[in-house]
């Protein structure tokens, strides 16, 4: 039996240059499940990804999805794609082994943690503030630039980094120190300045952007107490839970999240095309 990809319509294409193609998973030409690949303008159009695979439950454990993936590969490279991402959820154990059998590897995943009912303290001799307007500019440069070069680590050029920077922080910070359901905060050890904490309210809960403790100052349990104050001030916002990104090669955080209570929901996998 043969399993190929069949198109369910005409290729979708955008002004910014991003495709999009909805496809049948097909067996002898027996539709068994749906494939949708994309490029989205959030990772420019060298980067496809896979964002629905679907076998139907009669056909599951045959290799349908397997050939089904693979075949979505040969489509990207049609399209000149570089790399064809996919996101797995955490329970999903099957998928997961399959995309690692088929060459993909975690950059990155979102961890969730329920919040407890009081605020927790944090240690003796810290304390979080608001930032300043006058700390703002400088933070955003530094939080920018760290960002571009995150991207720009993972496959992206230089351009293709900074158009995302750009546009994610003036899609998250719209007005700037003043974005509603914004907390932006400063963490200081002794009067000190240790680091600074992003975290933004939202319908389903807290979600943290960034946590960042100063080069000097690492080392010393300060990432932790930022993690703290923000728990303190999700609770305090009337948000019960609390969520997080993490890449996969930054295990120090990866650890500190874990021994606060954050459990995985989410898995971001990649693939280069060569």
């Amino acid at each position: 039996m043969t399993t190929t990809l069949r198109p369910t319509e005409p290729l979708q294409r955008t002004s910014d240059g991003t495709r999009s193609r909805h496809y049948a998973v097909c067996v002898n030409s027996r539709p068994v499940g749906t494939l949708h690949l994309a490029t989205l303008p959030a990772s420019g159009p060298t980067v496809a990804r896979i964002l629905d695979l679907r076998i139907d439950e009669p056909d599951r454990g045959r290799g349908r999805a397997t050939v089904a993936a693979l075949a979505a590969e040969e489509v990207a490279r049609g399209w000149n794609c570089r790399r064809i991402d996919a996101s797995v959820p955490a329970d999903d154990a099957g998928l997961l082994r399959l995309a690692g059998a088929l060459g993909y590897v975690e950059r990155n995943r979102n961890m969730v943690k329920t919040l407890p009912d009081r605020p927790p303290a944090l240690p003796e001799g810290s304390v979080g503030r608001r930032m300043t307007e006058a700390e703002y500019g400088p933070w955003l440069a530094k939080e920018k630039a760290r960002y571009e070069r995150t991207i720009a680590e993972r496959g992206a050029t230089e351009q293709e980094a900074r158009e995302k920077s750009d546009r994610d922080h003036a899609a998250l910070l719209p007005e700037g120190i003043g974005t509603p359901d914004v907390l932006i905060s400063v963490l200081e050890h002794e009067g000190e300045t240790v680091g600074t904490l992003w975290v933004a309210q939202r319908p389903d809960g807290a979600y943290i952007f960034d946590v960042e403790v100063a080069a000097e100052h690492r080392g010393r349990g300060h990432g932790r107490s930022l993690l703290l104050h923000a728990e303190a001030d999700s609770i305090a916002a009337g948000a019960t839970r609390i969520g997080l990104n993490v890449f996969a090669d930054n295990t120090p955080a990866l650890r500190l999240y874990e021994s606060l209570g954050y459990e995985p929901t989410q898995y971001h996998l990649y693939k280069q095309l060569h």
